[in-house]
Parts: structure tokens; sequence; C-alpha cells
């Protein structure tokens, strides 16, 4: 009996090592992995997508002369090197016989509602103010909350600056910043480098340590139903009515009008615009990027009483590119502004309606807070 059991316990380890021998030349034949973006020292950068059945390639970058057709390798391996792009965070994507799509061998993605687009950063030398450098780090938080006001589960992301947790008894001013229309909570870290944009600001003297809050704008179900001021109706409840004391609750942070400050970019923008304005006696501190202007009923406060916004807000600043789809509506409120004599600033900037202008809007805005 004992010789039984050992012919079979060696049957059995046969049968295994053969499985295992079978299985090996199935691992070998994987195939290696894709190295797309290739990016060389000289900041030429190669892109690369295994899509053997395609008829037609190409990588649509947002850098100048960001289009190139990729050419397609024996083996359905297709590529192009282009180049030297300028330094700075760049959004590309493939499309692959008309349909657009993310760079699959990229796990830098720019967080949407509908992801299709990769990110390529490229860091300047010496590096830019959204680059990562030698200096103290904040820490980026992630919150998932029940929204009572919405009556579902919502996220938002909060930066705290260096030093926070060292300075225990020590109360922040706070930025509530809004991202734009397709993005969400996490796009102004992943995609606009805030967080780096504030640590920066902050070891060169330039910015006051603040908390910077960043929500979910989307706040309408069934892909925003009802237009832009539903919308921005939802969004401001969810804000006031649970943001705000959460933020305030579980985080260090002064809960004055003087210590708040909102700001947003297009979709965002309209939004801070919407509920700075009608709530100075919350926000003392409202910037606007690219923004979608609020219609006049939101703003009637601020109109019909302009000496009262004047004596509330420390700083209305407004900023636009001068290629921006949205400018004629800036430069339509701010001849109202002009006309109503609400103080305010405006920034008219080179560029359109992309990351690479509301990132410098960021660095211009953020030092201007909280001063005396």
């Amino acid at each position: 009996m004992k010789l039984t059991a050992l012919y079979l316990c060696l049957a059995i380890l046969g049968l295994s090592c053969a499985a295992a021998a079978a299985e090996a030349p199935a691992r070998r034949l994987r195939p290696p992995a894709i190295l797309s973006p290739d990016i060389q020292t000289d900041r030429h950068v190669t892109f690369r997508l295994q899509a053997p059945k395609a008829a037609e390639v190409v990588v649509a970058g947002q850098w100048a002369e960001g289009r190139a057709p990729m050419v397609k390798g024996s083996n359905g391996l297709w590529s192009v090197t282009v180049g030297p792009i300028e330094p700075g965070v760049w959004e590309y994507s493939f499309q692959v016989d008309g349909l657009a799509m993310i760079d699959p061998s990229n796990p830098a993605i720019k967080p949407m509602r509908a992801p299709r687009t990769s990110i390529l950063h490229l860091p300047g030398q010496p590096p830019l103010i959204h680059d990562f450098q030698d200096v103290p780090h904040g820490v980026v938080h992630q919150h998932a909350y029940r929204s009572p006001a919405l009556g579902r589960l919502r996220e938002l992301v909060v930066y705290t600056p260096p030093g926070y947790d060292r300075q225990p008894v020590t109360r922040f001013p706070t930025l509530y910043l809004q991202h734009g229309s397709g993005d969400n909570q996490a796009t102004w870290i992943a995609h606009g480098k805030a967080h780096w944009i504030l640590d920066n600001l902050i070891a060169q003297g330039r910015a006051k340590a603040m908390v910077v809050v960043m929500m979910d704008g989307h706040a309408a179900t069934g892909g925003g139903a009802g237009g832009p001021q539903s919308n921005t109706a939802l969004f401001e409840r969810d804000l006031m009515e649970n943001v705000l004391p959460f933020v305030e609750a579980n985080y260090r942070v002064q809960a004055d009008a003087a210590s708040r400050a909102i700001a947003g970019l297009s979709m965002g923008g309209g939004q801070a615009l919407a509920i700075g304005l009608q709530h100075p006696d919350r926000f003392a501190w409202v910037g606007g990027f690219s923004s979608g202007i609020p219609d006049q009923e939101a703003l009637t406060a601020l109109l019909t009483q302009p000496e009262a916004a004047n004596q509330q807000l420390k700083l209305l600043w407004i900023a636009c590119g001068k290629d921006d789809f949205l400018l004629k509506r800036n430069v339509e409120f701010v001849a109202l502004l002009k006309e109503k004599n609400i103080r305010h600033t405006w920034r008219l900037s080179e560029g359109a309606h992309s990351w690479p202008v509301w990132r410098g809007y960021l660095a211009e805005f953020a030092p201007l807070l909280f001063q005396p």
C-alpha cells in the first residue's frame, strides 16, 4: 500500500511538472510591454500603439503642430516621433480609424467624466511653476461624503499646505477651486498640478499657506438636465449645506468671509462667479478663469448694490485668453462691472480655452489671496 501511494504521488508530481512546462512557452510568448510615450532628453517623444487591424492611426496633441500620422510596422505596432515639444503638461489622444482614445500604455490619464485624453508632462529646465520642485510639499486628501442636499454619494479633494500637520493650533484660509465641464474633482491635481503650483508659490514666499478644496462640479444627474443654471443651483446647495460644514469640521480652517476664496475655470468659473458674487458675506475673494458668465438674475445683488459689493469683496479677478471662445462674454461682463463702478481686476492674456492658460491663471491668482 505504501509503494502504491508513493507511485501515485510521483505520478501527480510528474503531471504537474508537465503542465508547468506546457505553460512556460505560453508565458514566454507574452508580448513585451509597449513604451509610450517614450521621452528623449532632447524633448523628442515617440508614441506607440499596438493596433494590427487599424487602417489609420494619428496622435493628436495639445502642443504646437500636435497632430501627426503614425506609421504601421510589420508587427502591427504603430509609431511616430515628434518634437522637440515645449516643456509643459499636455493632453493627447490616439485617433484610431476616427475613434479618439487614450494611450493604453500611459497610466497618466486626465480625470474626466468620460476619459479620452492622456497626459504628457515635460518638465522645464529650470522647473516651471507647475513642475515638481525640491521644496516642502503639502498633502492631497481624497474624501467620499454623503450629500443630503443631492441625495447621493459624492467625492471631493482637499489640499493641505506644507507644515499643516506640524501646526496643530494654526487655522488656514481656504480656496474653493473648481474645474470645467467634463472634468471632475481630481482634474486640478492630476492635470492642473494645483498642489505643486501652491507648494512652489508658498516656498517662494509669494502665496499664503492655504487649504484648497476641489469638488465635483457636476451636481445635476442625467447629463446636466436643466442646463447650467440648474446645475449651478444644485452645486451651490451641496457646497453651502454639505461641503462647507464638512471642511470646517474636519480641517483647521478659518470660518469667515475674509478667509474664504472661490474660483474656477470655464463652467467652474461660472459657478464661482454666481456663488461668490451672491454670497460676498461668505466669500470675499472671487476669481473666474475663462468663465461661463452667470445670467444677470444671479448677479442682481451685485449689480443693484455695487457699494455694498465693493465693501465686502476684497478681490474680484477675471481672466480670459485672446483666442478663447468665451472672450466676448467676459468682455461684456467686465464692461458691465465698469458701468456699475464695481471694483475688479481684468486680465486679458494670450491663449485659448485650455489648461496651459488656466495653470498660469492659478499661479497669478493665488498670490493675491488673503493679503492685507
